[in-house]
């Protein structure tokens, strides 16, 4: 990979850089930085979806190969609820990927190896093209009659308010990037509690205040599933 950077950056812009392999993280954090990029690095796709619903950056640079969530995957779940520009990075130099990356919502895609002069090079030119057609950056998901702002932390029911505390949201939150995929106790509690919580019966209190929030007049579990001795899902199959 070439170290020398000859092109100049826009000075001031926010570049998450997704990378698991900590060398290409030093390198491309000292190089991009020098330019006057403030860069912030996360290693997984969980903290990846995290860090762009509360702090979205300029662009987001995104290896495939990562923890917890691939690239690929994170790339789908941004592009629900944000169009803001993404650069994926692959170590495998096939068609396929490289197609499902675009169809994904990809903005571009670069293959590893490559050279630093080529990696700004498409930074820039995605960054100009979001500039250019300066489409309003996404706050807020809908799902079904919700709309959830995440960086607000306001949430809607058909246009009515529903008022929630700190830990409902941070809740809400963590199922609504994981929508339709059961979280894990264990998932909820690091995310929302910290690494150290083990309280399981608190989610369990939470998520039913949580519920009686968000469908006050319905029997059952419409829109927040439990699934037993596992965790819960935010589903849409039955919004």
């Amino acid at each position: 990979m070439e170290t020398l950077l000859t092109l100049p950056l826009q000075e001031g812009e926010r570049v998450l850089l997704v990378e698991d392999d900590l060398t290409i993280q030093k390198l491309l954090q000292s190089q991009l930085s020098a330019r006057g990029w403030e860069i912030e690095v996360v290693r997984s796709g969980r903290l990846a979806l995290e860090r762009i619903a509360q702090h979205p950056p300029d662009l987001v640079l995104l290896d495939i190969g990562i923890e917890e969530l691939d690239g690929l995957e994170v790339c789908r779940q941004v592009r629900q609820w944000s169009s803001i520009p993404i650069i994926l990075v692959t170590a495998a130099d096939t068609p396929r990927i490289k197609v499902t990356a675009l169809e994904l919502g990809a903005d571009d895609y670069l293959t590893k190896p490559f050279h630093t002069a080529e990696l700004v090079a498409r930074m820039r030119a995605v960054l100009r093209r979001a500039q250019a057609s300066a489409p309003p950056r996404a706050q807020a998901i809908t799902i079904g009659p919700f709309v959830i702002d995440l960086l607000r932390r306001e949430v809607k029911r058909s246009g009515e308010e529903i008022k929630l505390t700190k830990i409902e949201f941070d809740l809400l939150r963590e199922l609504v990037l994981h929508v339709d995929h059961v979280l894990p106790y264990s998932h909820l509690l690091r995310a929302v509690w910290g690494e150290n919580y083990d309280e399981v019966h608190v989610v369990h209190v939470h998520v039913s205040h949580l519920r009686r929030k968000l469908e006050p007049n319905i029997t059952g579990d419409r829109y927040l599933l439990t699934v037993p001795g596992v965790g819960y899902r935010l589903r849409t199959d039955q919004l």
